[in-house]
Parts: C-alpha cells; sequence; structure tokens
C-alpha cells in the first residue's frame, strides 16, 4: 500500500467530484484531497451547456463549480489536463498519463461519460459537433451565429434544447429521431407527443422514423445528410445527441464490477470497499426503488458527490433520492422526479391543463405513482417525490383534481 494513506483521490473534476471535494472539507477530513480532471477547465456544471450558455444568455464564469481560488483556500488539490491511465489496487494507486503515481487511502471515480458517436460516411467531417464540454458548447454556439440551417441528430434531451437555441437564434432546424416521437424512451407517448408538438409550434422541422445513413460533406466540412429513402436535408452544421456511454474503462481495467456502468451499492461502494463511484458513470443499488439504476442528470451528480465523500468518511446513510431533472425549451419549464420508463407504467393521469402546458402528469402503476413531471407548475417537487416513495395507492381522481394539495390526495385504500 501507498506511504500516504491520508489521501483521498477524486478521478474526475466534474461537479459530482467537485461537490464531493467540498463536502470532504466541510465534514472535517483532515487528510489531502487531490482532484484530478482531465479537462484543462477547473470543475464546472454542464445543464448550462445546452441551455442558457449556448444561447449567449450566462457567462462562461457562471458555469463554474467553484471561483478560482477556492480550491487552493480549502487545501483541494486541483490538477487539471492531468488524465488518469490506470488503477493499481494492490498498491493503492493511480497511475497518471506522466508515468506518475498517486497514493490513495479510498478513490472516487466520478470519470462521467462520452458522447455516443456516430459511426457513418461523413462523421469526421467538419461542422459535425457532439455537445459534452463548455468547448463543445462554444463550437456549436459559433456554429449557430453562422449557420442558416443546423440538423440534430437526435431528439432527446440534448437534442431538443440545441433545437430550441438554434430557434432562438433564428437558424432553421431540423431533428432526425429513429422513434416514431422525440423522448419517446423516456416519457412514453402521452408526454412525449407533447414536446413534439412544442417545437413544431417553434418552427423545428421533426423529422421522426428518421434512418440517417451519410453525413453529406463539401471541401471537408458538413453540406447536409441523406436518409435511407434517399432524403437529402442541407445543413451547414449538424449536432449529434444520440446519448452517452459511462466512462468505465479504468474501473473495467482494475477488475471493478461494471455493468452499463461502475456497479456500486446504496452508500456508492464498488466491489472494493475502498472505492466508490458517483454522477454519471454510477450504477446505484436504489433501496427506494428496489432496483439498480444510472442516472444521467445534474442532479444525481450535485447530490451522489456529497454522499460518496460523506460514504467514504464513515458518516453517511444510504443514498436514496429519487432521479430527478429539468429542462428549459422556450416558455417551457420542466421538472421530473421519480423513474417510469415505457413499459413500466399503467396509465399516465394528469392535473391542470395539458393544452396550454401548465400541468402535472403522473406515471402509475398498480395504481401507484412511479413518477412525476409538473410542467409550467411550480413548488410541487416536494410533494410529487413524497407520492413516489411512499408507494402507496392513490385514488386517481383527487390525483387529477387541482383543487386537492399534493399532500392531500388520499390513498385509495383509505376511502
Amino acid at each position: 500500500m501507498a506511504d500516504d494513506d491520508g489521501t483521498i483521490v477524486i478521478v474526475g473534476a466534474g461537479l459530482a467530484g467537485a461537490k464531493a471535494a467540498e463536502t470532504l472539507r466541510e465534514e472535517g477530513f483532515p487528510g489531502r484531497v487531490v482532484l484530478l480532471g482531465d479537462e484543462d477547465e477547473r470543475p464546472y456544471e454542464r445543464p448550462p451547456l445546452s441551455k442558457e450558455y449556448l444561447q449567449g444568455r450566462a457567462d462562461r464564469a457562471s458555469t463554474y463549480v467553484h471561483p478560482p481560488d477556492w480550491y487552493a483556500e480549502h487545501g483541494v488539490d486541483l490538477r487539471t489536463g492531468v488524465p488518469v491511465t490506470a488503477l493499481d489496487r494492490d498498491a493503492h494507486e493511480v497511475v497518471l498519463a506522466d508515468g506518475d503515481r498517486l497514493g490513495y487511502r479510498t478513490l472516487l471515480l466520478t470519470t462521467g461519460s462520452s458522447p455516443r458517436r456516430l459511426a457513418l460516411p461523413g462523421a469526421d467531417l467538419d461542422g459535425l459537433h457532439y455537445l459534452r464540454t463548455l468547448g463543445d458548447s462554444d463550437r456549436i454556439a459559433a456554429a449557430l451565429r453562422s449557420s442558416s440551417r443546423t440538423v440534430v441528430v437526435g431528439g432527446g434531451w440534448i437534442g431538443l434544447e440545441v433545437a430550441a437555441a438554434a430557434r432562438v437564434a433564428e437558424v432553421a432546424v431540423t431533428v432526425l429521431e429513429s422513434a416514431s416521437l422525440p423522448l419517446l424512451r423516456v416519457l412514453g407517448p402521452e408526454m412525449a407527443q407533447v414536446f413534439a408538438d412544442l417545437h413544431e409550434e417553434h418552427g423545428v422541422d421533426l423529422c421522426c422514423g428518421a434512418d440517417l445513413v451519410e453525413i453529406l460533406g463539401r471541401d471537408g466540412r458538413v453540406a447536409g445528410v441523406r436518409l435511407g429513402d434517399g432524403t437529402e436535408i442541407d445543413a451547414d452544421a449538424v449536432v449529434v445527441g444520440i446519448g452517452i456511454t459511462p466512462n468505465t474503462a479504468l474501473a473495467e481495467t482494475a477488475g471493478l464490477e461494471v455493468d452499463d456502468g461502475v456497479v456500486v451499492d446504496e452508500s456508492l461502494c464498488t466491489s472494493d470497499p475502498d472505492i466508490h463511484a458517483a454522477g454519471d458513470v454510477a450504477r446505484i443499488w436504489h433501496p427506494a426503488l428496489g432496483r439498480r439504476l444510472r442516472v444521467e442528470h445534474w442532479a444525481n451528480a450535485l447530490n451522489g458527490g456529497p454522499a460518496a465523500a460523506r460514504a467514504m468518511l464513515g458518516t453517511g446513510s444510504a443514498y436514496d433520492r429519487l432521479p430527478y431533472f429539468f429542462t428549459d425549451q422556450y416558455d417551457l419549464g420542466m421538472e421530473y422526479s421519480g423513474d417510469a420508463a415505457p413499459g413500466q407504467y399503467d396509465e399516465v393521469v394528469v392535473r391542470g391543463d395539458l393544452s396550454a402546458r401548465e400541468f402535472v402528469a403522473f406515471w402509475l402503476a398498480d395504481g401507484r405513482v412511479r413518477a412525476g413531471m409538473n410542467v409550467n407548475v411550480w413548488d410541487v417537487t416536494g410533494p410529487i417525490g413524497d407520492l413516489v416513495r411512499s408507494g402507496a395507492p392513490v385514488d386517481r381522481a383527487r390525483l387529477a383534481d387541482p383543487s386537492v394539495p399534493l399532500p392531500e390526495v388520499p390513498t385509495a385504500a383509505a376511502r
């Protein structure tokens, strides 16, 4: 074992890693804290990259987790532009790209994820973009400023937020989605239609059921796309948002259990008791939901990093926060709490005005609320979460009635 067993090393200098370092100091950990990031930027938050920062409504400084002097002031050894190439579990050391080795008492993996890449002819052309980093957002913003027509590949959250940014910039945009509706795999057909209608009303050309076969180019730059039916769509830029893949290579090579992410228990501990994982990369056993899941959203990094830090110090409890995510597109703001993918629910109950996009939708299975989504209705995330966590059967009529406060919706059994 390395001589310096008072060191906690965090591999991955994103939101989860930065908040873990902050929590270690708040909890009174006196030892050395080293935060390693392969990007040259200090830790920043990613949601603005497809929202207000991309649209020019927020400056770069607002994206950072901490001020530049925070790390030195709190005794956190932040090293940017320093990739980690291997974990030596027997020696309790991480191996850096320059061959240097750094010992640890406990290790936290917050290595995040990477965008899935297209494997098509033309995918190497200039003008094709992925969105993950500040630099990516800067390049896409510049492309929107100079583009007259953009194609977005993928109708998930990133794709639709980029499409909204393009329309705000008055750029013509086509969204290519292989499913019959955008967000279908996340929200199911009932609520996916809400977002399809929203974008069509704002002038987005939604091309669903699309089979993209080639990125067309001219003089080494993107000029459009070709679909499987022969349709060609002109474009000055193409933005790809077809999902992300957890960065598990370090964990897998080191022999940790990996299955669509680094497998961790409810305390975010991996198959090695001296290594924890949090954020996008972690596939967590969720005690309240009774299954493993990997959550790719901001709130999981924000809360998971601190939870892992407390667990490493022996002061934590089970990490049982419900999955939560949000989006802002045009005049629509939304928050989603819980987990109810298509196939995991029986019905959707709506309270409020669906046509005006001021409502709360509830996904039910066996008469119990599995997830809730508030659209342009605020201050209800807590009560929605309480309904999900309770696992109790609900009275559908009262659930749908806006005059009944959510905390007062009785269970079906109580009526």
